[in-house]
C-alpha cells in the first residue's frame, strides 16, 4: 500500500489566523479591526477565504498593533497616523480603488445637491 505524502504545513507562528483570533493579540475588537482595514486600506490587506473571511498574517498583525499604539497611545489622528505608518512601512503600492479618484464620492455628493 503506497503512503501518502504529507503536505508541508506552515508553522503555527506564520499562519493566517481569523478576526477573532486577530482581535484577541492586538486588544482591539473586531468591529474596529474591520474599520481600521477601510481606513487603513494601503497598509493593512488580510487575505480573504473561498468563503470571504479575512485572515490575518502575521504582518498585519504588526501593522494592527502599529495603528493600535499611535491612534490610543500616541493620540495621534488617523491621517497622522497614516503618515506615520508610510514612514515606518514605506510607500504603500496603491490599489486601484475608483480608478485612481479618491475624491469621487466627493464628487457625487455635491453634484447630488
Amino acid at each position: 500500500m503506497a503512503r501518502r505524502s504529507k503536505k508541508t504545513k506552515v508553522p503555527v507562528q506564520q499562519r493566517p489566523v481569523p478576526i477573532s483570533v486577530a482581535s484577541y493579540l492586538t486588544g482591539v475588537e473586531t468591529h474596529t479591526i474591520r474599520y481600521w482595514e477601510r481606513e487603513f486600506s494601503e497598509f493593512l490587506q488580510p487575505v480573504r477565504t473561498a468563503g470571504g473571511q479575512r485572515r490575518y498574517r502575521p504582518e498585519d498583525i504588526e501593522v494592527l498593533k502599529e495603528i493600535k499604539r499611535l491612534l490610543k497611545d500616541e493620540m495621534y489622528t488617523i491621517a497622522g497616523a497614516k503618515r506615520k505608518l508610510q514612514e515606518r512601512f514605506g510607500t504603500p503600492q496603491k490599489t486601484e480603488t475608483n480608478n485612481g479618484h479618491h475624491d469621487t464620492p466627493k464628487r457625487a455628493r455635491a453634484a447630488k445637491r
